[in-house]
């Protein structure tokens, strides 16, 4: 009977061992995952339009897919660049695993990257091909391609051969917006040279207002006015709306990167002819996956594809997806966004 006892209690005490070594494990199981989390921001260019809301969602998807993974974009309420440098700043000194910056001013920002490396955050750009304190820059289109679509669709949509336009950009140091533009002026200048510009290269694109108000001036100065090429998601609705209010949709060709969510009205009274852009959705799922992949110390060029967004090509440090889309009255309802 004492033997039994004894075998009980031993057994007793040998189970609570198993059952603490065992609780200790799953605590440290749990910790370590916990440290494998990785906290991935997108600084964008401004908070609070659908563009950037849009984008967030992109990126909480993917997130949520890969399972160890926060993910959120952050931003100022205006595009001002020394705000952005900020905000980069203030997420090296939170310690987040990766930064993706879409620059207001590509310069501007440099010094703050330049932190977040040296601090070993991973570093992306988005639209900013030139960048040098980054990992890797994401172009969403081919910035050629983008930009010459833009001004071909705006001279088919003048229905002449020659006349006067004019080019509008969130701002002269958004990077990609004036590369958009440069090769859009470019490819007129070759196949239309008896079109023109009929004045400086306006920056206005990321406000309706502005746009709208710059839209409404050049229409008084500038009677030989045919055509907007206008990039930034902004800028073709203050445009349309313009031309709306003067009773000119039929006068002044508008093509722009606007979202089909917002640009439907427009293009389906004909105040907005043609928008060009990529998905701003599948933009956050590539920040979140390039930037996952090389937190996990993967080396790029063994990825084969954007997980949800496709295939891409690498092109030195320039991560180059192919998402371009036209988006008429025809099938602005067919897209989710």
């Amino acid at each position: 009977m004492k033997k039994k006892l004894v075998f009980f209690v031993m057994g007793l005490v040998l189970c609570s061992f198993v059952l603490v070594f065992a609780a200790s494990k799953k605590e440290e199981a749990a910790t370590a995952e916990k440290a494998e989390e990785y906290e991935i921001v997108y600084v964008a260019k401004l908070i609070g339009i659908p563009w950037f809301n849009i984008t967030e969602d992109g990126m909480k998807d993917a997130a949520a897919k890969l399972g160890n993974v926060k993910a959120h974009v952050v931003g100022a309420p205006d595009p001002d660049p020394a705000q952005q440098a900020r905000i980069v700043e203030d997420m090296v000194a939170k310690g987040v695993d990766a930064i993706c910056v879409v620059p207001n001013d590509a310069e501007t920002v440099e010094p703050a990257m330049k932190k977040a490396k040296e601090a070993g955050i991973v570093v992306l750009t988005h639209e900013s091909e030139k960048s040098r304190n980054n990992d890797y820059d994401i172009e969403m289109v081919d910035i050629q391609a983008l930009g010459a679509r833009v001004m071909e669709k705006m001279i088919d949509f003048t229905g002449v051969s020659k006349g006067g336009y004019a080019v509008m950009v969130g701002g002269l140091t958004v990077p990609t917006h004036n590369a958009w533009a440069d090769a859009g002026v470019a490819w007129q200048e070759k196949n239309y040279p008896n079109f023109y510009q009929v004045t400086d290269r306006i920056p206005c694109t990321e406000s309706v207002e502005l746009s709208h108000d710059r839209t409404l001036e050049l229409i008084k100065a500038y009677p030989d006015l045919k055509g907007l090429a206008i990039y930034g998601s902004l800028g073709g609705i203050g445009a349309a709306q313009a031309l709306r209010e003067k009773n000119m949709t039929d006068k002044i060709s508008v093509v722009c990167t606007s979202l089909p969510s917002q640009s439907a009205q427009y293009l389906e009274d004909g105040s907005m002819d043609w928008s060009v852009l990529y998905s701003p959705y599948d933009c956050g799922v590539t920040v979140v996956n390039v930037a996952h992949w090389l937190l996990e110390g993967k080396d790029l060029k063994d990825m084969k594809e954007i997980p949800g967004v496709g295939g891409f090509r690498l092109d030195g440090k320039i991560i180059v997806v192919e998402g371009l889309i036209d988006i008429n009255k025809e099938n602005v309802a067919s897209y989710g966004f």
